[in-house]
């Protein structure tokens, strides 16, 4: 009878030809069975004593000497029909965990119940498969393995959720095991966890990795639902990509492979991989690399996945956009060849999803903002990064040639105003940019250099731009101005005591350098006061401004009345005037009325 051992039976020779080795030989056959993959010449007796379906079967063709049945269709083909028959025949042989997925099979499909026959091959198989193969879990992902050609008996007999039900609850204890193995004492006396080595307790990833796609993803699924960490599920997932798309891939194995085909079978194989992994990813950030997020989405573009798993993908990346590279961002084009080299749009959605992180910040009130006093909070150091980051991206792709402005624009206008504090990176991007499309019209170039805020230049920006021959008048014209006004400041603030106006305005107009030490929340409090003191001032000019051309008018509207007859009367009126007070000195220069209106004019034009 069969034993419960874990060697598995030698398959060397076809299971028609092992038969002739262990069936009666002295007894002719009655009854041959095809199945697939062999011909079986059996005998009757044997088999209908275990078996209720041959039963049946042999009931039917009753009248014939020699019945010929054929069993199309029975799971796991002629190897397993040939551990039936040899069960039937009273022929030992071993169940192991690479036999055991079978033998339930096919002892359901024929009927080898206890209904037939005491402790008969189905009872077995159960027992074996419940005190044995789940007690094991390197046991039962050999079932599991076993399991992927015998769909879906293997699922209605419930062989695949005992294995997976049995994995999971390994898992899970060999965490809670590893957490109790890492608590001690502090030198306080107080209960603390050290820290855990990497993948310690988590064992069982690499032997899960050996499972196809969808058993795997039903494993990971119920490894989750019992509460194992997020990392190790990632750990596990990042393991799995590796073997599956890059040591048996071929999009990996060929690199002078020209395009991939979206529709040929490995392809096919590998998106659903990469479409599987994306939807196991945990929810919690960090629980995966960035870098391994980017290599999914490289996949994902390659493969043509679904927009739903290339989206996911965008808004985990968005989501901690601070701690990638500029390698990562530089994603290859795979489409026409009149695209750009490197895929901006993907970029510029995962800025977008970046930036609609930090729209509460920009939707914050006044007041909130100026109470502001947390500049080191994760949110505002993330801004800082990502800006610099962005701007060495727009350097790299700015030479190519295919680079629509309108993109180049979008991709630097994504960030908020207040995240850049220093505008060096993206002056260098567009300076670039002119250089690599010198086509441009000046209307294009003066849409580009609006993007600059040319007070927030270094001093060796600053002069580097003003003798830059690329940028339009209007964008020199500016910064030769805010360089001068730097410079008169730079003079002031050297003689503090002279006049406190320009100590207030050098700090005004450095505070675009000034601000790369403050964060950005402050930053952009700063700026709204000094919005509010150049409102003001200019309020205050254009008073002035208004003054002045009222005097101006009143004095053309007289110049334009008097004509040349009234002035000399006037005029030898005023010298008469004049002889009588030489003649009467007695009398005090004239009062301020009588002033000639040019003079009343120079003298409001001085004022």
């Amino acid at each position: 009878m069969a034993k419960h051992h874990h060697q598995q039976l030698p398959m060397s020779k076809s299971a028609s030809q092992r038969c002739n080795e262990w069936v009666f030989r002295d007894v002719p056959s009655d009854i041959i069975i095809e199945v697939d993959g062999g011909a079986f010449s059996l005998h009757k007796f044997p088999l209908v004593s275990r078996s209720g379906r041959m039963r049946k079967l042999v009931a039917e063709h009753r009248e014939a000497d020699v019945s010929k049945i054929e069993l199309h269709g029975l799971p796991g083909g002629a190897e397993s029909f040939e551990l039936a028959a040899k069960f039937c025949y009273g022929i030992n042989f071993e169940i192991t965990a690479a036999n055991v997925a079978q033998l339930c099979c096919v002892s359901d499909y024929l009927e080898m119940t206890e209904e037939y026959s005491k402790n008969n091959l189905g009872s077995r198989a159960e027992e074996y498969l419940d005190s044995v193969v789940c007690k094991n879990l390197e046991m039962c992902v050999v079932v599991l393995q076993q399991c992927e050609n015998l769909l879906p008996l293997a699922d209605e007999l419930q062989i695949v959720v005992r294995c997976i039900d049995a994995i999971a609850s390994k898992a899970c204890v060999e965490q809670i095991a590893s957490s109790f193995s890492r608590l001690e004492y502090s030198s306080s006396g107080r209960l603390h966890m050290s820290k855990q080595p990497k993948c310690e307790g988590d064992w069982w990833i690499e032997d899960i990795s050996v499972l196809r796609v969808d058993l795997y993803q039903r494993v990971i699924t119920a490894i989750k639902c019992r509460g194992v960490r997020p990392e190790s599920i990632g750990a596990s997932l990042v393991n799995y990509a590796e073997k599956e798309l890059i040591k048996k891939s071929s999009l990996w194995n060929q690199p002078n492979q020209a395009a991939v085909d979206p529709v040929s079978g490995a392809s096919s194989h590998e998106r659903l991989v990469v479409e599987t992994i994306v939807s196991l990813l945990p929810v919690e950030k960090f629980s995966v690399p960035i870098t391994f997020l980017f290599g999914m989405l490289r996949s994902a573009v390659m493969l043509d996945c679904l927009v739903a798993c290339r989206l996911d993908l965008e808004r985990r990346i968005g989501s901690q956009l601070d701690i990638a590279t500029l390698d990562d961002l530089l994603i290859p084009s795979f489409r026409h060849a009149g695209d750009t080299l490197f895929d901006v749009e993907t970029v510029h959605r995962i800025l977008v999803n970046f930036s609609q992180m930090d729209d509460s910040d920009e939707d914050m009130d006044e007041e909130s903002v100026f109470e502001s006093d947390s500049p080191s909070s994760p949110s505002q150091t993330a801004l800082f990064k990502v800006s610099k980051l962005v701007d060495n991206y727009l350097a790299e792709i700015a030479p190519d040639a295919n680079l629509k402005l309108n993109v180049f624009v979008a991709i630097a206008e994504t960030l908020p105003a207040h995240a850049r504090t220093v505008h060096d990176g993206l002056y260098r991007a567009i300076d670039i940019y002119l250089k690599a499309h010198q086509a441009l019209s000046e209307p294009d170039k003066r849409k580009l250099c609006k993007l600059i805020d040319f007070q927030k230049l270094s001093q060796e920006a600053g002069v580097h731009a003003a003798q830059n021959e690329r940028l339009p008048v209007q964008s020199i014209v500016q910064v030769l101005y805010y360089e001068q006004l730097r410079l008169r400041n730079s003079l002031f603030c050297s003689y503090p005591d002279e006049d406190p106006k320009p100590i207030h305005q050098s700090w005004r107009i450095n505070s675009g350098a000034r601000s790369a030490a403050m964060s950005p929340r402050d930053n952009y409090a700063s700026l709204r006061r000094e919005n509010r003191d150049l409102k003001l001032e200019l309020a205050r000019m254009r008073m002035r401004l208004n003054d002045l051309e009222k005097d101006h008018v009143y004095m053309k509207r007289n110049l334009d009345r008097s004509s040349s007859r009234k002035l000399m009367s006037s005029f030898s009126k005023k010298i008469f005037k004049l002889n009588i007070f030489a003649r009467t000195p007695s009398r005090g220069p004239s009062s301020p009325s009588k002033h000639s209106p040019i003079s009343e004019s120079k003298f409001t034009e001085r004022t």
